[in-house]
């Protein structure tokens, strides 16, 4: 027996901070360029040598690099996801990851003791998270975007998208369905990201916000189509049925309701990232969770949802259920 796997689990958080090192100075933007030497690198970064050397030495032995003498080459999936240029960038995430839920991390135990994290945590009105959450996670999010819109099949009418944050959801369903109306709900900070990226995209003329919170806003119903994306986790049982019953008052009965969620199988140990993701609830929200689909269509047979349907993706670890 060897304890390496626990002095691992030990030293994760310098991984992060080698990550973000890595992110912040370009290095595998510079790589990626041409400059696959030590001399070279350092220059592209303006970084020093000995700094450039340890980092590419420590990201060649985690798989991100690969040394042949002396230079060195990104690895595929460094290429595809950390250099800056490429489309499917997630560097910029870095920011929203480690950023305001790292506080959370910080008093984990006291939330294990408790069930929950002591203040509203995330949920809290207009917590400051949610603003760099908008401006970075958005490129995550295009693949299941993209499904939601494909479930859904061509849609009229109006939609409310639930928590818009970087507002890409109802953004891709308004692209996909010419004739669609997005109504945006969230807090007036996150809806300014969310007005900026309509704006860009092109659906600027077909998408208005809707500033407050879900639980007690007029939400200007009805609507044809609700999106309620990575919002169920944040609440308890009891929390989740009130806001679905306010969502079912507001959609036709011929509606549609989609839901994203990291949804994990009946044993709660699988798949990984559904698995998992119930701690980042547990230290940041006093009574979230992440719950398996049993308990969900629970949830949505009490609040009027008769007919539910679980679907996963290929591209993302979260399932999205669509319910009427």
């Amino acid at each position: 027996m060897s304890p390496a796997k626990i002095f691992e689990f030990f030293s994760g958080y310098q991984k992060s901070a080698a990550m973000q090192a890595a992110v912040d100075v370009g290095l595998f933007t510079a790589i990626a360029a041409g400059h696959t030497t030590v001399p070279l690198i350092a220059s592209a970064c303006d970084a020093s040598p000995k700094g450039v050397r340890v980092l590419c030495d420590y990201w060649t032995v985690h798989g991100m690099i690969h040394k042949v003498g002396d230079e060195y080459r990104l690895s595929p999936e460094a290429g595809m996801f950390l250099d800056r240029r490429s489309p499917a960038y997630l560097g910029d995430t870095l920011g929203f990851i480690n950023g305001p839920f790292t506080d959370f991390f910080d008093h984990l135990t006291e939330a294990v003791r408790r069930g929950g994290c002591e203040s509203r945590g995330s949920v809290e009105s207009e917590f400051d998270g949610w603003v760099p959450f908008a401006e970075r996670m958005g490129a995550m999010m295009f693949p299941a975007a993209n499904a939601i819109a494909a479930l859904l099949g061509p849609r009229s009418g109006r939609v409310l998208d639930v928590a818009a944050g970087h507002g890409l959801f109802g953004i891709v369903l308004a692209m996909s369905n010419p004739g669609l109306q997005v109504t945006a709900l969230d807090w007036p900070k996150v809806l300014k990201v969310a007005e900026r990226h309509a704006a860009k995209m092109g659906v600027a003329d077909r998408f208005e916000t809707l500033p407050g919170d879900v639980f007690t806003a007029d939400l200007r119903g009805p609507y044809d189509t609700v999106l309620l994306t990575n919002l169920l986790h944040h609440f308890n049982p009891d929390e989740c049925v009130a806001l679905l019953k306010r969502l079912r008052g507001v959609l036709r009965p011929e509606g549609r309701l989609a839901i994203l969620e990291f949804v994990p199988n009946s044993d709660r140990v699988s798949p990984p990232a559904p698995a998992t993701f119930a701690l980042v609830m547990l230290a940041s929200t006093p009574s979230g969770d992440a719950y398996t689909f049993a308990e969900l269509q629970t949830m949505l047979r009490s609040s009027g949802f008769a007919h539910n349907t679980l679907h996963h993706l290929e591209d993302s670890p979260e399932q999205v259920i669509i319910s009427h």
